[in-house]
Formats: C-alpha cells, sequence, structure tokens
C-alpha cells in the first residue's frame, strides 16, 4: 500500500542519518537537543516525511521553514501517533505534527500553535455508499487511530462497533478488505491517499451535521503543532513565522502542492472554540482564501 510505503522510505531515510549535516545553533530555547528542534511526526503524507535531510508534507514544508528562520536544525523523530503527545509532555521532543487538532484538553497539556489550516471530519468508505452523517454510522463497523480526540465521541454512536489502529494504514486495509465498514481519519492523509490510488474505489464524504453534542467530530478543526508547555516562548515565536505565511498566502501555495487548494482549508467557516480558551476573547481565526 502506497501509506505503508511512505514510511519505509522516511525510516531508511531516517537510518541513513543524513539529518546529521551541521547546522547553525539557537540557543535560546530549551530543546531536548540544544540547536536541534526534535519533532515528532507519523510519516503519514500529505501531512508528513522526511526526505533529503528536510521534512517534507504540508505540515512537515511548514515546520521546515520556521526551523530555519529560527536558525534551528530539524532532528526528525519518526514514531506512531499514540505515543508523540507523550514523547512532547515528557520533554523527548520539542514538538509534534501530523494534521493534529486543535482541543480544549490538549490546551492542559502541552502549549498549542495558531493554526496552520482547518478541516471537517469525515467518512472514508466504498464508492458504493454516500455516508455523510453520523447516524450513517449506527450498526456499523467503523476504525479510528488510537489517539484521535474524537474517539470518545465515536463511542457514544447508537451500535457502533468501534476498532482503534495504530496508524491511517493499518486501518485502511482492513476497510479494503472488508473488515470494517468505513474509516474515521485525517480528512487530508485520507483523501491524499484516495486520490493516489484510485484503485481503491473510496471516497470521503465531510459530516453535513453540526452537532453541539459532538463538536470535535462535526465542527472546525483546526491543524496545529503542539510543543511543551515550557517552550511557550518557542511557540510564541512559531506563530509569529505562522501569521507572516498566513498573510502572504503561502500556507495556500504550500497547500497546492499536497492537494489542498481549495478554500476550505484555508477559510474558517463555523464556530471559534479558541477564543477565550488559549487566546484572547477578541482572538479571530487567520484566513487566506480566493484573493488573498
Amino acid at each position: 500500500m502506497a501509506l505503508s510505503l511512505s514510511r519505509r522510505v522516511v525510516m531508511c531515510a531516517l537510518l541513513a542519518g543524513s539529518f546529521m549535516a551541521s547546522a547553525p545553533l539557537a540557543n535560546a530555547f530549551e530543546l531536548a537537543e540544544q540547536g536541534k528542534l526534535t519533532v515528532a511526526f507519523t510519516g503519514d503524507m500529505p501531512g508528513s516525511g522526511w526526505q533529503d535531510g528536510k521534512l517534507i508534507g504540508y505540515d512537515g514544508e511548514i515546520m521546515q521553514r520556521i526551523a530555519d528562520k529560527l536558525g534551528l536544525k530539524i532532528q526528525p523523530a519518526l514514531m506512531e501517533w499514540s505515543g508523540t503527545i507523550a514523547s512532547v509532555q515528557s520533554g523527548r521532543v520539542d514538538v509534534m505534527l501530523g494534521t493534529m487538532g486543535w482541543t480544549e484538553k490538549r490546551t492542559k497539556i502541552m502549549t498549542l500553535s495558531e493554526p496552520i489550516h482547518y478541516f471537517k471530519n469525515g467518512i472514508m468508505q466504498s464508492n458504493k455508499t454516500n455516508w455523510d452523517k453520523l447516524s450513517d454510522l449506527e450498526g456499523k463497523k467503523v476504525g479510528t487511530i488510537t489517539g484521535f480526540s474524537f474517539v470518545p465521541e465515536l463511542k457514544t454512536i447508537k451500535g457502533i462497533e468501534l476498532s482503534l489502529y495504530d496508524t491511517s494504514d493499518a486501518a485502511v486495509r482492513d476497510l479494503i478488505a472488508g473488515r470494517i465498514d468505513a474509516v474515521i481519519g485525517d480528512p487530508p492523509v485520507v483523501s491524499y491517499a484516495i486520490k493516489q490510488n484510485p484503485s481503491w474505489n473510496m471516497h470521503f464524504l465531510a459530516f453535513t451535521d453540526n452537532s453541539p453534542d459532538f463538536p470535535l467530530l462535526t465542527g472546525l478543526g483546526q491543524v496545529v503543532y503542539g510543543l511543551n508547555q515550557k517552550n511557550d516562548d518557542l511557540r510564541q515565536k512559531m506563530d509569529a513565522i505562522i501569521a507572516d505565511m498566513w498573510k502572504s498566502c503561502e500556507m495556500k501555495e504550500i497547500g497546492a502542492r499536497y492537494g489542498l487548494s481549495a478554500d476550505v482549508w484555508f477559510k474558517p467557516v463555523g464556530a471559534n472554540f479558541r477564543a477565550g480558551v488559549d487566546r484572547p476573547g477578541d482572538y479571530k481565526l487567520p484566513s487566506c482564501a480566493a484573493g488573498g
């Protein structure tokens, strides 16, 4: 499968030691390894990957640009999603990325960056079905990823048979094999995988529900970076660079290379949950729609 292959390519690149080249030191932050930014990522494209000594993918390319501007060398830490948050909390890594959605719960254990794009959750499924509501999942066998923020909400859907997987490709394999009926995964990841593999005969439909009882599944999603709370000064420096990238619409320019070109990824539509939580009460989400 393409997803498994991408992870093998990433691992080979790491083992080859291509990231060991020297880089300018930046001593202003409390980092896992001084002068380097240790980044936890899963290797699931289009969010993140490692190639020729640099982070690639939408999340990865933005982080690479941030590190370059801060004078920090990227130290890659490829791992399963289930281990990323704990690695940030313990200080083994400095930042995590990989289409991570903002949640109020995560603000209690990490400091979270400005959004780098938006999304709506939905259902990866066979072309033979057109499920786009939570009720469509009732009584179905559904796969998702261990540690995803919306897992508790999924568990409350009537009659759902929920299977948890360590990786997106493992869940997709079972979907293709017919062992489960649907996958609720990262929208950019599953959309990219479907585009790269038309023979799967799968498609992705965003939830049309807008339920206050299921805010994480049906609300506006914000993709962010997560840092250790002791590094809030580093987060603020990252946010300043991210803000400049929004102003220039560089976010959309990068997104186009990874299949994220529609306005839906760059224009916030829906409730702004961050205002008054980990941002000031008058906080407004950044935007870059058609025309800049």
